[in-house]
């Protein structure tokens, strides 16, 4: 899998010109259909149908789902929400608040902010790591005392020394999130490994 801009004609015009690597061995991705459609609900709990790219490397011939940066792998709601609700548990808000708040299931809330946390350190770690690669001494944030928070505060320290990147400019924070983890800041500690370096590209708003 690999995260892209949420433009659907721009990642065409990057399939097209060989513009988009193999995130197994950088050779060049072509297209290659489409992944099977579903359903994704907004901030607003609007669900509109997405099916994403699908692209094939012309040198390994593996084939990879291209994620527009707007989703997280395996997940019905756009990053943006389900961020907004790791944002709300980072200050304090128990789950069944959090889903009253965004006109979500107690259940589905409760799944993210579970499976979020089992991924928390690394997700910290790899995050003040990128922060402080992009930026000459960057904001830090000091430790809040819950991996949860600790790991929220790093993503919202990795996107703002994103944004000083020259050419990158605005980067939504939990674009970031989504961009750098390809889609899975919300699987398994070994998963959430996996980092996109396209993610300049995918990220900026």
């Amino acid at each position: 899998m690999l995260t892209v801009s949420a433009d659907r004609d721009d990642v065409e015009r990057r399939l097209g010109r060989g513009g988009l690597s193999c995130p197994a061995c950088s050779g060049v991705l072509a297209g290659w259909g489409w992944a099977a459609e579903r359903k994704v609900r907004g901030l607003e709990g609007e669900a509109v149908r997405v099916r994403p790219r699908r692209a094939a490397c012309r040198g390994c011939g593996r084939t990879h789902v291209l994620l527009p940066v707007t989703l997280l792998s395996r997940r019905c709601d756009e990053a943006a929400v389900i961020g907004m609700a790791l944002e709300a548990k980072a200050g304090g808000a128990g789950h069944r608040t959090i889903a009253a708040m965004l006109g979500r299931p107690a259940s589905t809330v409760r799944g993210w902010l579970r499976a979020f946390a089992v991924s928390a350190e690394g997700v910290r770690r790899a995050f003040t790591t990128l922060a402080a690669g992009l930026a000459v001494d960057p904001p830090l944030p000091a430790p809040a005392g819950l991996p949860l928070a600790d790991a929220v505060a790093a993503v919202a320290a990795a996107a703002a020394a994103a944004a000083r990147v020259p050419g990158v400019g605005e980067v939504a924070r939990w674009r970031l999130a989504a961009a750098v983890t390809c889609g899975l800041l919300l699987a398994p500690p070994h998963a959430a490994g996996m980092i996109n370096a396209s993610w300049p590209w995918a990220a900026a708003v």
